[in-house]
């Protein structure tokens, strides 16, 4: 098959085109190569991989003879109200809409990565994909508006598109500013934790081989219009996470306090009964083998250096 991966530079882009070429498919990324954070370490994630260098919002789409797109691009991380806000616009509901709309007119299959920030702090959990979403920043309201766009697209110009809402991927190549890239980087080059909040908001971490999986899966075989959560198979708290990463490097962590950040939502659990049984996908990884294998990357990281 035939595929293009956008956000192909990213942390679960390049592991997924990757894995792609790893199993015979032709396939390619694109990637803006934007600077949320250091372009160099999407480089280092691209490297020997068949990325080119495409920004959605304003560079021509062309898609013929396309067999399906992973759309895993754009404006990742909470930190998302003020001055960054209309940066949110572009990278996510603009680069989304002129993607979709090349998609619909070359009739090429989309796989839409959106988040489980559109649930915000969610009435239930476990959460299924039928909860109301409430997000609580910018970030995952303009993820909610790229899933109504789908929606869209699919109704009035008969897109095939199958949502994925990812719940908090970790593991080796983890974006920088994400939790436990930190908390790993921290105990590695033994510097204090900046730990926001109490410690006691707790997410359903999915390792990304396993993400990278489920993606595959809703591309191979979900149903027009379906959306399914990837969650991991247990809830962890950051507290908890610290503590048993304390126990796999034989380390203590010095954890500094720091107040919540405004969007932050104090739990996440997936129900992932719908992508169980509709496509036979759940988390294989345990938390603490990813969190091992997370680890083991950080160390050889400083080594390297």
């Amino acid at each position: 098959m035939r595929y293009l991966v956008t956000g192909a530079a990213g942390f679960i882009g390049s592991q997924l085109l990757r894995t792609l070429l790893e199993r015979g498919h032709d396939a390619i990324g694109w990637d803006a190569y934007t600077d949320y954070y250091d372009p160099a370490l999407k480089e280092e994630n691209a490297a020997g991989l068949p990325v080119e260098r495409v920004d959605l919002a304003e560079d021509p789409l062309e898609l013929e003879g396309l067999d399906g797109v992973f759309h895993l691009a754009g404006q990742p991380g909470v930190a998302s109200f003020g001055g960054v806000f209309p940066v949110y616009v572009r990278q996510n509901v603009l680069a989304s809409q002129r993607l979709l709309e090349a998609a619909a007119a070359a009739r090429v299959r989309v796989t839409f990565a959106s988040s489980s920030s559109i649930y915000g702090d969610a009435a239930t959990y476990p959460t299924p994909e039928d909860t109301s979403p409430r997000p609580l920043a910018p970030y995952g309201i303009t993820k909610l508006a790229c899933e109504h766009l789908a929606h869209a697209y699919a109704t009035e110009f008969g897109l095939e598109v199958v949502v994925v809402r990812y719940f908090t991927i970790y593991g080796p190549r983890q974006r920088p500013d994400m939790a436990f890239t930190r908390m790993v980087s921290c105990l590695a080059e033994r510097r204090p934790f900046e730990l926001y909040g109490d410690g006691t908001q707790s997410r359903s971490f999915t390792y990304v081989g396993d993400a990278v999986e489920a993606t595959i899966a809703a591309m191979e075989r979900g149903t027009q219009g379906s959306t399914f959560n990837v969650g991991g198979g247990s809830e962890v708290s950051m507290l908890e996470a610290i503590e048993l990463l304390g126990r796999i490097a034989n380390r203590r962590l010095e954890v500094v306090r720091m107040p919540r950040r405004e969007g932050d939502a104090t739990r996440t659990a997936a129900d992932t009964t719908r992508i169980r049984e509709a496509l036979g996908w759940e988390s294989k990884t345990p938390f603490d083998e990813g969190l091992a294998a997370q680890w083991r990357w950080a160390v050889d990281r400083v080594a390297a250096a």
